[in-house]
This record gives structure tokens, C-alpha cells and sequence, in this order.
């Protein structure tokens, strides 16, 4: 079946529910478009073909270019809605996150409160509030999350990336990880118009497999990076913007104090 590029990326929504669980050769937008066998007659027609993004290139062959860029980058950082597989519902995620592992932001599972999350080094740095520790706590008595809230809920903790309740969460904070899927896209996208995603000028693309439907953004502009992509497919619906493309993470120990979960109980 084809593969199309949401499905590629949108092993993000994997990394989302890890986390709730546990309590997605650069070429150039303006490169040179293929022969057409005729050249410009006139100054004024170069100008026009130099104005048009992607000249001469396919709906599927800008995807490829675009896919193939943003799994090129050193660091990005990922906003959006995604499915929770586990829990139903959708899951919002705002994380920056580069090759060396380092990560930083947030995750919010239906709009039930938020964890916010740092991974630097070798340490994974998480703090819950209230809302978000009672949202994931079904199952458990009321004694157990009332405790869970009092021991954590508005503090930093810390564990080792190492330990087995932080590997799963960790490994989606490596950029390699999260963008492992984007490989041997297969699109038979449509060119749309052009328009604007953060101010930064796209050109909007439209593939369809069977009833799904995905539309996305790639910048018209400099490296073809995703700018966003939206679906409406019944097996990965949501919509993911991209965005910080080789911007440092800002990724360092929370001031303050940090809960230790790997200190030896009492």
C-alpha cells in the first residue's frame, strides 16, 4: 500500500502515548526545475518562472524532497494534535527535540492536564500537575493517587534514561527515533496554491489514499522543509506543524528541587 507522508511521520503520536502510558543531501526549494525543452524568450517570463516554487516538479517529487529535508534535520520541534492509541482520545504534543537525544516541552492527553518534560544528558526531568497525575491514575485507588499527587504533582522529578520506566519515554526524545519512519515515502500528491504557514511562505500539497486524505504544507522558500501536515485518514487523523528546524533545544536542568525516583525508598 502506499505510504504516505503523515503515516511516516506520525510516529510522533507513538511518542505521546509512550509517555502517558508510563503513569513525525537536502534538496532546495528553488532549485533548478527540469528542462522543458524551450527556453524563456523574455526577462519578464524568467522573472515569472523564478517567482513559481518548484517549478517543473510533481505534487509526489516535492513530498520526497520535503520528507527527505526534515529527516535531514540536526534538531525541530513537533506541535500538534495526535491519536492516543492506548487510551482513545488525542493526545497534544509541543516537543523540540535534536540527534543528540537532548529534548524539551510538553504533553497534554485530552485536554486533561500536562506533563512537561527535559531530557538532557543522560537524565529524563519530568514535572505533572495535578490534573494531568488524576487523568492518568484510573485503575488505582483513591488513597494511591491522592499519594501520587502529594508526592509529585507541581515538582520536578528525575530518573536515568537508563532505568526501565524512563527508556521508552527517553527514546522518543531522539530526533532518530521520532523521524525513524520517514523513509521511502511514496506520494502521488497534487500541487495547490500558495500560502503561508507562520508567516513563512508554502506551497500546499493534497494526497489521498483510499478515504484518507492528508494536505501538506512544505516551505516554497529556502530547504523544503514540512511546515505542517493535516489529516483527516480514520487510522492516523491529526494535524502536526514543524517548525525550529535546526534551532538549539533549550534543554538543561530545572532549577529548583527535583524528586530523585531512582534514591532508594526511605
Amino acid at each position: 500500500m502506499r505510504r504516505t507522508a503523515f503515516a511516516a511521520l506520525c510516529i510522533v503520536a507513538a511518542a505521546a502515548t509512550g509517555l502517558t502510558g508510563c503513569l513525525p543531501g537536502q534538496g532546495r526549494a528553488d532549485a533548478e526545475p527540469g528542462t522543458s525543452g524551450q527556453q524563456p524568450s523574455t526577462s519578464a517570463s524568467k522573472a515569472e518562472e523564478k517567482k513559481e516554487p518548484f517549478a517543473g516538479l510533481t505534487g509526489g517529487e516535492i513530498v520526497e524532497r520535503a520528507v527527505e529535508a526534515t529527516a535531514g534535520a540536526a534538531s525541530l520541534r513537533i506541535t500538534g494534535d495526535v491519536p492516543d492509541d492506548r487510551g482513545g482520545g488525542t493526545v497534544r504534543v509541543d516537543l523540540a527535540m535534536d540527534r543528540k537525544g537532548e529534548c524539551a516541552g510538553t504533553v497534554s492527553a485530552g485536554g486533561e492536564g500536562e506533563a512537561q518534560l527535559i531530557r538532557t544528558g543522560d537524565t529524563l526531568y519530568l514535572k505533572y500537575d495535578e490534573a494531568f497525575l488524576r487523568a492518568q491514575s484510573e485503575g488505582e485507588s483513591a488513597a494511591e493517587t491522592d499519594a501520587a499527587v502529594a508526592m509529585l504533582a507541581g515538582r520536578w522529578t528525575k530518573m536515568s534514561v537508563t532505568g526501565q520506566d524512563a527508556q521508552d519515554i527517553a527514546g522518543f526524545c531522539d530526533l532518530d527515533t521520532v523521524l525513524g519512519g520517514a523513509q521511502d515515502v511514496d506520494s502521488d500528491a497534487t500541487r495547490g496554491r500558495t500560502t503561508t504557514v507562520d508567516g513563512a511562505s508554502a506551497i500546499v500539497l493534497s494526497e489521498r489514499d483510499g478515504a484518507d486524505r492528508q494536505t501538506l504544507y512544505v516551505a516554497a522558500e529556502g530547504t523544503p522543509y514540512l511546515l505542517r501536515v493535516d489529516s483527516t485518514s480514520a487510522t492516523d487523523p491529526g494535524s502536526l506543524t514543524f517548525s525550529d528546524y535546526d534551532v538549539p533545544v533549550p534543554a538543561r536542568e530545572p532549577d529548583g528541587e527535583i524528586v530523585d525516583l531512582d534514591a532508594p525508598a526511605g
